[in-house]
């Protein structure tokens, strides 16, 4: 599906929602469906449709606590004649609100427009200000990158038995929140890389520490991507000119160790990598501004080492 604005959401499916569980609460308290009808403004034959089932109802919004506390409130203020017409509309913009806010119309309006899917997107509440924009161009960037990964027939034999992730941050990170990356990591299956989702922010642990680490030295490093440590790929990266950067395969206290190294060496190396340990995979992590030039090197790295 294409474009599809956030009011569609409310429109087509809150409003609906909501009339349908007025509607059958009110009828249910022994209102007529004539008085239903006035009171919430739609014909008599729309309250005949909600009382016989055919009224619209999306889960997602009334699964939320928050629907159904509004829904009680109003159809008490109505019963009770204690809430008037302004009461009960400031009651349900309240509940849009609070919806649109990384709620239940978020979820169905990136179930339904899919470019907004792992954005983290509250324009409704926000507003297409510059922070949107540099999620959206950090997603896109990663996209792009996971795209060159996959048209390559080369990389599949790099990649770890765990799998392999690629992430990116937004700039001036803070923590793995910053960090999108794919969510379940890429795998080679029969030397054909699978990708099982679209890049979100906060779902990479490993990449994200490593990043994260590197760009508290050198804040220009925002992406990296992981590969099975290989001496070919190393000896390769070490002919391009790239210098390469061993360090301790334990995870205790890794992201700060790593921190620490690269601020003793005032540089932060693009290609770091450990031998592995008892249980640990060997691992080769390559640096760069943005997932597509750290892409552009592996896809060099791992070209060159299986040309005949």
């Amino acid at each position: 599906m294409g474009l599809v604005l956030p009011q569609e959401i409310v429109t087509e499916r809150v409003l609906p929602t909501l009339r349908t569980e007025l509607a059958t609460a009110l009828l249910e308290r022994g209102w007529t469906q004539r008085a239903v009808a006035e009171q919430l403004g739609v014909t008599q034959a729309a309250v005949s449709g909600y009382a016989s089932g055919k009224g619209t109802v999306d889960e997602r919004l009334t699964d939320d606590p928050r629907f159904g506390e509004t829904v009680d409130r109003l159809v008490a203020g109505f019963d009770s004649d204690d809430l008037d017409e302004y009461e009960a509309m400031t009651e349900i913009i309240e509940l849009i609100r609070s919806f649109e806010d990384r709620g239940p119309i978020c979820a169905i309006h990136e179930a339904e427009m899919p470019a907004l899917e792992g954005l983290g997107c509250d324009i409704c509440v926000r507003g297409a200000d510059d922070a949107v924009a540099a999620d959206r161009e950090t997603l896109a960037n990663v996209r792009r990158a996971t795209r060159m990964l996959r048209t390559s027939d080369s990389i599949g034999a790099f990649v770890p038995n765990a799998g392999t992730n690629l992430g990116m941050a937004r700039p001036n990170p803070v923590g793995p929140a910053d960090v999108a990356a794919i969510p379940g990591r890429i795998h080679s299956v029969r030397g054909r890389i699978e990708v099982p989702g679209n890049p979100e922010f906060g779902v990479s642990e490993h990449v994200s520490r490593m990043i994260l680490a590197a760009n508290e030295v050198d804040p220009t490093v925002l992406a990296a991507c992981n590969l099975r440590t290989d001496e070919r790929l190393l000896e390769a990266a070490r002919e391009r000119g790239f210098e390469t950067f061993a360090f301790d395969a334990d995870y205790e206290d890794r992201t700060e160790r790593l921190r620490s190294a690269f601020e003793t060496r005032a540089t932060v190396p693009r290609i770091v990598y450990h031998e592995g340990a008892f249980g640990i995979e060997p691992i080769t992590y390559v640096l760069g501004e943005s997932a597509v030039s750290v892409v552009d090197v592996v896809a060099d790295l791992v070209t060159a080492e299986t040309e005949p």
